[in-house]
């Protein structure tokens, strides 16, 4: 990148940095502990509503994980309907067919149950309720919508997201196998359920792969130059959840107390990344899940250490601050942050997360190295500008052989 694209990256970050600190950042209202879910139909009855579109995904009706949120539903008699299609990564598809229940049902709000994936899908179905001659393309990228969404209660499986607290969105066109990602402070829940019994059956590599993605929030916020006290207190209070947690509820899922910090974990990082945003990991994960349908926590979790070895010096400060944080020790900073890397190299590891992806193909780098930076700059604040020979040498250290 020349030095003029560069400046000019900075200067839309400062414009956009500027323009955060007049939006309403308060927390969503929350319902926190095991059995929590349970307590949602009393609060959607409070809030004035009578019947809701509940989002979420074949999967987690088949394990019967939101029996006990429409026992609840019915006695407080609260009607629903349920649009359970949504894939892992959300099509435009299942978002205009979300959009047409909600509408010929006579909904008045939205509960997404369940990941990431739901809690995408229900935040732009919303979007699309409220904008019905806006289609989903056009939203792409930041304050496209500007319009309040129907009132949308977050109830998260998974701790790795942090989607129950965040303004985007990431919706997938199955025509281009390209991701949009959608930024509006009106797709932010106002409501979050945190029940930690909602995760305790999620098979250990779905909870090290999620949790890893909670991780990617939290240190590309922390690193990046967007920050501001709240965003740095969150991000350091979610890297020290996760890394006294994780492995412990991998490995003893049905541990409630791990279950519910990472939770809490997850949550914090998404307050922090939602203002702070995140960096070139999340810019190529995203399109590696678009092109090959790569898990999002998978794919943040074995990017996050090389992208950050790449960025050298620049974050050794940084890194070393969340190494003491977390009681790796060093010599000086330089050590610490190459530690605190190898930390997250050592846990991947031990949670049998692999180094890099066997389905990149190289006639394909080119695609996803100009989408990977058509995400990213200018929008991302990331601590180092990297273009096209950077993010491609990174893209290429990811291949792994068949």
């Amino acid at each position: 990148m020349t030095i003029f694209e560069k400046a000019f990256c900075r200067v839309y970050q400062k414009v956009m940095f500027v323009f955060t600190l007049f939006l309403d950042w308060s927390e969503p209202q929350t319902l926190t502990g095991p059995g929590s879910v349970k307590k949602l139909p009393a609060l959607i009855k409070e809030k004035g509503l009578s019947k809701v579109l509940v989002v979420t995904d074949k999967g987690l009706m088949g394990l019967g994980l939101l029996n006990g949120l429409f026992e609840e539903l019915d006695k407080t008699g609260i009607g629903y309907v349920v649009y359970d299609g949504v894939q892992p990564n959300p099509s435009i598809e299942n978002i205009e067919e979300a959009k047409d229940m909600y509408n010929e049902n006579g909904c008045q709000g939205i509960i997404a149950f369940g990941g990431g994936s739901p809690m995408d899908c229900a935040k732009i179905a919303g979007a699309r309720v409220v904008r019905p001659n806006m289609p989903v393309e056009k939203m792409r990228g930041v304050m496209k919508i500007m319009k309040k969404i129907p009132p949308l209660f977050a109830v998260p499986t998974t701790a790795g997201t942090g989607s129950e607290t965040t303004l985007a969105a990431v919706v997938t066109n199955t025509k281009t196998h390209e991701k949009n990602a959608c930024n509006d402070p009106v797709l932010r829940p106002k409501y979050a359920v945190l029940d930690p019994e909602l995760t305790v059956g999620l098979p250990p590599h779905i909870t090290s792969t999620t949790g890893m993605d909670a991780l990617t929030h939290a240190v590309e916020a922390y690193i990046g130059k967007s920050n501001v006290k709240a965003t740095v207190d969150y991000s350091e209070k979610a890297v020290k959840m996760i890394f006294e947690n994780i492995e412990t509820a991998y490995n003893d899922g049905k541990n409630i107390e791990a279950r519910n910090q990472m939770l809490l974990a997850s949550f914090y990082a998404g307050m922090a990344f939602t203002r702070a945003y995140v960096g070139y990991v999340h810019a190529i994960a995203h399109n590696l899940g678009g092109m090959y349908g790569v898990p999002h926590g998978l794919a943040n979790a074995i990017i996050l250490p090389v992208v950050l070895e790449a960025f050298g010096e620049a974050i050794y400060d940084k890194l070393a601050a969340l190494a003491d944080i977390v009681g790796i020790a060093g010599e000086t900073n330089a050590d610490k942050a190459k530690a605190f890397i190898a930390g997250i190299y050592a846990m991947n590891e031990r949670m049998n997360i692999p180094t890099g992806f066997t389905q990149i193909k190289e006639e394909d780098i080119p695609t996803i190295v100009e989408r990977a930076l058509k995400e990213g700059n200018p929008l991302y604040p990331v601590p180092v500008i990297f273009g096209k020979e950077e993010i491609t040498a990174i893209v290429k250290s990811l291949m792994l052989a068949e």
